[in-house]
């Protein structure tokens, strides 16, 4: 069945082939139960262009916007969610790029330097307990006169068995939140092994441990007051991040609602003696599923089109955005819920795809924003801050 929108379908298939994705889908299970990082997906991948694939075509890339971007996150979470989630990571700060650009901001521009020489860059901002998330850090940012050394942990830190370059920041002795870049090879930087999880297995999201990794001064970018901030960088990253991830979540909800609308059929009743894609009661359940399907794809649709011609919604911005990101995971899990719900026993089993989503999908619950902060940033934009 057709979600994507055609034109949008039609550019990001000249990178990702259906060859590729039945790849990816094969892999999956294996990489899910052996709970390893999905290497042959991520090697083609990189030579089908797909981490390019932001950059300007002069400059070895397709060209793409946000709105391509997201098409083919949507596929690749319909196809191998683990693997989607860990290339998000690179293609958000492609994003970020991207999106300040458009504003006529050029202080990352180092990064599609990077990007062109084949470079892999992550994102090291979560930090444990810190739900500020981007406007404090527990990590302390040293200044000195080769840069600033970073100290603190950072977790979830996707991509973590291929990136080369790894985008952090920390709070400073003055209080400014520094933004950096260090890299893989510093002897401060230590990567984790506790990646065992419900779900999102293939990701291997490790934790980071900076331990004075240095960021040169030429890799400092942005320095900030404590605390929610107008610059542009903040909504470039809240902006790819989150439409993003929320693409990923799409995908998946694309392929529980598919999968919804192929198992009744394989299925008969014993007592009306007619297969259960003929069942009313099931038939309202994979259409209430579409429905909520369609919705999200005209919402993110919308969304990424307003990024890339560089709309100003003013305030409204953040409360779309996070409402966009939790509106995705709230689909995708009720979309999973409903294709199991039609699809009968046999999808319980260990192995099935369906029980693999089930508990993938549950990793949309702790991405920022959640629904707590989600909820706070609209209340705060429709009733004022509280007093």
């Amino acid at each position: 069945m057709a979600i994507l929108h055609p034109a949008l379908e039609s550019s990001v298939r000249t990178i990702l082939s259906e060859e590729l994705l039945s790849g990816l889908r094969e892999r999956a299970r294996a990489h899910d139960e052996s709970n390893t990082f999905a290497r042959q997906d991520f090697d083609a991948l990189v030579t089908a262009g797909f981490l390019k694939a932001l950059l300007p075509v002069e400059r070895g890339g397709a060209g793409w916007g946000l709105a391509e971007a997201a098409a083919a996150q949507r596929l690749l979470g319909a196809h191998a969610p683990g693997t989607a989630l860990a290339v998000n990571m690179h293609l958000v700060w492609a994003g970020v790029v991207r999106l300040l650009n458009t504003r006529s901001d050029h202080r990352l521009d180092f990064v599609d330097d990077w990007i062109e020489e084949g470079h892999v860059l992550a994102f090291g901002i979560s930090e444990p307990g810190n739900d500020h998330v981007l406007f404090d850090s527990t990590t302390h940012a040293e200044e000195g006169a080769d840069g600033v050394r970073y100290t603190g942990r950072k977790i979830f830190t996707s991509l973590s068995p291929a990136w080369t370059r790894l985008g952090v920041f920390g709070k400073n002795d003055d209080g400014e939140l520094v933004h950096a870049f260090v890299d893989r090879d510093d002897p401060g930087v230590g990567i984790g092994d506790d990646w065992d999880t419900l779900g999102m297995r293939a990701s291997q999201s490790q934790s980071t441990r900076l331990d004075g990794a240095l960021a040169p001064r030429e890799w400092v970018h942005t320095r900030l007051p404590a605390g929610p901030q107008p610059d542009a960088l903040v909504f470039g990253i809240f902006g790819a991040f989150l439409t993003l991830t929320a693409s990923v979540y799409a995908g998946i909800a694309d392929r529980a609602l598919e999968l919804a609308a192929k198992h009744p059929a394989k299925r008969r009743s014993l007592a009306a003696d007619r297969s259960l894609d003929q069942d009313p009661d099931i038939r309202w359940r994979v259409a209430e599923a579409g429905m909520d399907v369609v919705a999200l794809d005209a919402f993110l649709t919308q969304i990424t089109s307003d990024l890339d011609a560089g709309v100003d919604h003013g305030p409204a911005w953040f409360p779309k955005l996070v409402s966009l990101r939790t509106r995705a995971g709230d689909v995708a899990r009720s979309s999973v819920d409903a294709a199991l719900k039609v699809s009968g026993g046999a999808q319980y089993y260990r192995g099935s795809e369906l029980e693999r989503l089930y508990r993938d999908v549950l990793a949309s619950l702790y991405h920022p924003s959640d629904a707590e902060s989600a909820h706070a940033t609209v209340a705060n934009w429709l009733l004022g801050p509280l007093d």
